[in-house]
């Protein structure tokens, strides 16, 4: 039995806990691997942002104080918030060590009283007079969970979904990335114009793909990898679906390092680092009471029932690379409570990337300081929820705000 089960341990889900935990809601969280923190851990972008935004924070609370905190416990240093970044909104991003934030997490869970279920997954959902009858499944367990709220945050909707809800998902959605690292050679030292007319060659031998590279191999060699490839048609939203794009991301890897092995000047080459999971960028969004639009995002509307603050460019990967729309200066865009229900619902919230939204809008909501305040505005509401034996749309959006003011949110003002 619980008051607030919460499915899926990624950046949402997370926070999501937590936060009902210390509410004193009975909670449960519920993660298919085996850490939490998604794509700050599994996925390798070790570096959470943006909390910030035209010099001053918008972003806190929870996901804030786990960051700060792997950031203070490693002796890393947190980047100069009052520097402006211009166009290179990355500066402003939070280097970590995602294991250490998977740790912390982990430990925060804990102390709030939180239930971690790990390896574990739902096979079938059922809705109550009084909440949801959820059956869980994982490695030599089957359980059945009654609980008064439910927060789906798989990223993909998977809940909402099995329930029967309506979702949204591109025809082409955006490609994936396997974050890994290179080291082993001299970018001062190589001739990026033989090196560009080697990897075309290879290509059109079909040794390599463009996408190993996102079609540019002097940025790629420079950024020693990181972000710099795609992987097409990524999808997470079945064990087949991601089996398949975990196997595209090992088979570019070894692509590009057998054609860089085969230059002299890459004969010391080897991996520094490399995250066991492809990371997925897009796949389904709810259709929620409210929908952020990417109207909405750009001119940094501010919603009756804003419960969050949002800041990134619009950044929608192609196949081939990406280039951002930056917002105008003193633009903060917000994320309203009812982009977080789906539409006709009670007892359900989402948090993350699969909140109501349009595909633009959704490229720049889906990062992780976002989905972090996302998370904690779904805990808050739904841990209240749970309290007054009511649906997350009937909480009173005032408690709501006081509450997460109380631990440590930033609310936007209406």
């Amino acid at each position: 039995m619980a008051d607030v089960l919460v499915i899926g341990g990624g950046t949402a889900g997370t926070i999501a806990a937590i936060q009902a935990g210390r509410l004193g809601a009975q909670t449960i969280l519920v993660e298919a691997g085996s850490q939490l923190g998604g794509t700050t851990t599994t996925g390798g972008v070790s570096y959470p942002g943006l909390f910030h935004a035209w010099g001053k924070q918008v972003i806190a609370g929870i996901g804030w104080e786990l960051v700060t905190s792997a950031v203070e416990l490693n002796s890393d240093k947190l980047p100069d918030f009052t520097k402006p970044t211009g166009r290179q909104h990355w500066k402003h991003q939070v280097r970590l060590c995602g294991p250490l934030y998977a740790a912390l997490a982990e430990e925060a869970c804990l102390k709030a009283g939180v239930q971690l279920r790990y390896y574990e997954f739902p096979t079938a959902v059922e809705q109550t007079s009084d909440g949801w009858k959820v059956r869980l499944a994982g490695k030599g367990t089957s359980v059945e969970v009654a609980a008064k709220q439910l927060v789906d945050c798989t990223g993909n909707a998977s809940v909402v979904g099995m329930i029967g809800l309506r979702r949204l998902r591109e025809k082409t959605t955006q490609p994936g990335t396997l974050m890994y690292g290179l080291a082993g050679y001299e970018v001062g030292s190589l001739d990026m114009k033989a090196l560009q007319a080697k990897a075309a060659a290879a290509v059109k031998a079909g040794a390599l793909k463009p996408t190993d590279f996102n079609n540019n191999i002097a940025g790629f060699v420079r950024s020693g990898g990181g972000n710099a490839m795609h992987v097409p048609d990524a999808d997470s939203c079945t064990s087949e679906t991601h089996t398949a794009t975990n196997i595209r991301g090992r088979q570019s890897v070894l692509r590009i390092l057998r054609f860089l092995k085969e230059q002299p000047e890459f004969a010391a080459l080897h991996i520094e680092r490399m995250q066991t999971e492809t990371g997925v960028r897009e796949t389904f969004r709810i259709v929620g009471e409210a929908t952020v639009t990417v109207n909405d995002y750009t001119r940094g509307r501010v919603f009756d029932d804003a419960v969050a603050y949002s800041f990134y460019p619009i950044d929608l990967h192609v196949e081939h690379g990406v280039k951002p729309e930056h917002l105008k200066e003193g633009v903060v865009p917000t994320i309203p409570l009812g982009a977080l229900i789906p539409k006709g619902s009670k007892n359900l919230m989402v948090a993350g990337r699969c909140l109501s939204s349009d595909r633009l809008a959704n490229s720049a909501l889906r990062v992780q300081a976002s989905c972090m305040a996302m998370g904690q505005a779904a805990g808050v509401t739904a841990a209240l929820a749970a309290r007054t034996g009511t649906t997350p749309l009937s909480v009173p959006l005032a408690d709501i705000r006081r509450s997460l003011a109380k631990h440590g949110a930033i609310v936007p003002k209406s």
